[in-house]
This record gives C-alpha cells, sequence and structure tokens, in this order.
C-alpha cells in the first residue's frame, strides 16, 4: 500500500514539475503580445497629425489616398497605411490642414489570422467610394491583397474585400456581409461587392445548392456542349456539367458533378482568384496519376484587370484527382508546369502523365 501511495506522489510531482515551465512560457508569451498589442494601438493613438503615421511605424500607401465626405467633419483624407512590424492595414482620415479626426483597424483583413496581432496584409489594391447601403452616406468599398507566410498557401496572393459603410463620425463593418463577400468569392472585383452589397445578387448558391434545378432557378447557366455523362469508379455514372453565373458583368465559372436523380455529388471552382471566365477551352476526364481512377483536368482562359485596370487574359488549367473519399485538387505538377496559351487538353494531360511516370 506504501509503495502504491509513493507511485501515486511522485506521479504527481513530477506532473507537477513539469508543466509548470511549460505555463510559465505560456504566460510569458500571452504578457508579450499583449505588451506589443498594447504598443501597436498607442501608437495609432499617438498618431493625431497626417505627417506622424509613418513616424509611428506605419507605411503609407500615397496612391491610394482619395478625398471623401465624412458626417461631422466634412471633407477628409482617406489614409491608408500599413504597419511595418505586423501588417496591419489602419485607415487615418484627415482634414486638409491634417489633422486626423478618425482612424480605424476594424477590417476583415485584420481578421485573417485569429487571434494573432500579425496579419498577411501585403497592399490595398483596389478602392472605391460610393453609397452602398442606400442611406444618402459615401461608403468605402477596398480589396486588400493578402499573403500567409505559412500553411498549405503560403506565399500564395490572395484577395480580401471590404466594405466600410458611414455611419455617425465613424466608419463601420458588418462581418456577416464581410464573411459571405469572402467565403463564397465575391472579393474579385469592387463591382461584385457592390452588386452583392447594394443590389442583392450574390454566388451564395452557386456553393449551397444541393440539386441542378435549384442551380438553373438561381441563374445559373449551364455550358452545354461540353456537358457528359462519365461513370467514376468511386462515385457511380455522374453528369459533368460546368457553367457560369453572371453578376456584375463578370462570370463566376463551376464545375458540378451532378447523379441521375438531379442531385450534385460534387463541385469544382477552376477559376481561382480570377475576375471571369473568357472561354472554357475544354474538360477531360481520365486517368492522369495512374492509379486506375478518372481524375479530372479543366483548361480556359480567363480574364482579370491589371494595376492599370486593362484587360488582361490568360490561360489556366486545374486538375483533380479522384480518390476514395472524393477529389483533390493537385498542387504538385501546377508549381512545375505554367500554363501557355497555346497550350491544349491533349497536350497538358500528356504532360501530366509524364510527371506522374507514364511512358510517353
Amino acid at each position: 500500500m506504501k509503495r502504491v501511495i509513493l507511485i501515486f506522489l511522485s506521479a504527481i510531482i513530477f506532473c507537477f514539475l513539469f508543466s509548470r515551465p511549460v505555463n510559465a512560457r505560456e504566460n510569458e508569451d500571452s504578457r508579450e503580445l499583449l505588451a506589443a498589442f498594447e504598443d501597436y494601438k498607442m501608437r495609432i493613438s499617438k498618431a493625431e497629425w497626417q505627417w506622424q503615421i509613418e513616424d509611428a511605424g506605419f507605411e503609407v500607401a500615397w496612391e491610394q489616398v482619395f478625398s471623401i465626405e465624412m458626417r461631422g467633419f466634412g471633407e477628409v483624407f482617406m489614409i491608408p497605411a500599413i504597419e511595418k512590424d505586423y501588417h496591419r492595414l489602419v485607415l487615418f482620415f484627415a482634414k486638409e490642414d491634417g489633422k486626423i479626426v478618425y482612424k480605424t483597424d476594424q477590417l476583415e483583413a485584420n481578421n485573417r489570422n485569429r487571434g494573432e496581432l500579425a496579419q498577411p496584409v501585403r497592399e490595398l489594391k483596389a478602392v472605391s467610394f460610393q453609397d452602398i447601403n442606400k442611406d444618402g452616406l459615401t461608403d468605402i468599398v477596398m480589396i486588400v491583397t493578402c499573403v500567409n507566410e505559412k500553411g498549405d498557401y503560403a506565399q500564395k496572393p490572395y484577395k480580401i474585400g471590404e466594405a466600410l459603410f458611414q455611419g455617425k463620425q465613424e466608419f463601420y463593418r458588418d462581418y456577416r456581409l464581410s464573411d459571405k463577400i469572402n467565403r463564397f468569392g465575391m472579393n474579385r472585383s469592387v463591382e461584385s461587392i457592390v452588386s452583392f452589397v447594394r443590389d442583392g445578387n450574390s454566388t451564395e448558391f452557386l456553393y449551397t445548392a444541393a440539386t441542378r434545378q435549384e442551380l438553373l432557378d438561381n441563374g445559373f447557366e449551364i455550358i452545354s456542349e461540353q456537358c457528359y455523362y462519365r461513370q467514376f469508379e468511386k462515385l457511380g455514372r455522374l453528369e459533368v456539367v460546368p457553367g457560369t453565373y453572371s453578376m456584375a458583368n463578370f462570370a463566376t465559372f463551376m464545375i458540378y458533378l451532378i447523379n441521375e436523380q438531379g442531385y450534385i455529388v460534387w463541385s469544382f471552382q477552376p477559376m481561382g482568384d480570377y475576375e471571369n471566365l473568357y472561354a472554357l477551352k475544354g474538360i477531360t476526364c481520365r486517368d492522369i496519376d495512374g492509379d486506375g481512377m478518372k481524375d479530372i483536368l479543366v483548361l480556359a482562359r480567363y480574364s482579370s484587370g491589371d494595376d492599370d485596370n486593362e484587360l488582361v487574359v490568360k490561360s489556366d488549367y486545374k486538375i483533380y484527382y479522384q480518390r476514395t473519399g472524393g477529389f483533390y485538387e493537385d498542387t504538385e505538377i501546377k508549381g512545375r508546369y505554367e500554363c501557355r496559351d497555346e497550350d491544349t487538353v491533349s497536350e497538358l494531360v500528356e504532360k501530366a502523365r509524364k510527371y506522374w511516370g507514364w511512358q510517353v
């Protein structure tokens, strides 16, 4: 009995001794984070004049400084600035004499890394001023470029849309709208954000619809010449249904796999951050990685606006591998082979098969 008690007490002491340093480190990390956050907020609050913004550790995006009429203050200049250490975007609003009358960092782009001070903001890509909630006041629509430093999509730029509504001497965001703007791909352009917030159009159904009929009822246009049935080894006989939904003159491209009862079994969004489907060049369903199951390769041309708002059209492709649990997007071949405008579906299949060791 004494031996059992001694073992029990030893276990308690062991756990106590070896848990203390971990807790101490966690407490120290928490204190450092809190101190850094308080310093960051203090630097924002101390910037009372326009020329103090850069001295406070911010890099001003001077090319995106514009004037706006703000209730209670009249004409002010919106001055976007990114904090140099933590990459957080802050909007300062200053009068003509440089006096800052309002500032905010309550932005969707500053909430990418939950619970962290450091954020992935890199650039304010686009900004527009217009009344989007129809209350007679000028609101702000922005698109921010972000880049994650770690994770599956590290070093790959992506867009975050922002809609800020003007209130009583302030600007605020509706987190529910912000969530839908960015979760359902309506952040590709300022026009798409305005079409959603002001006009009530939405791409949400593209990701939530359960049936073919539901897609059609919401305005989805099927590209019939690329529709066909295929027998997929793990999912059965399914119809490959590509199509688009147009919103603010931009066509969102989707591909669905639909069973004979009309229910959606799987869906793909091949266009990534491109703004518009310019032309679908082809879709093929065949074994690419040599595992005996049909994969999907889609090749299309997409259009987007460049930094000078000039239309840029580019060919791109996606490969989706069939697995036991469904389909998974290729990340290896895309990193090795960039699509050319002259590429065809058959040429891309040949290159992909060669990568996987097929004798070509």
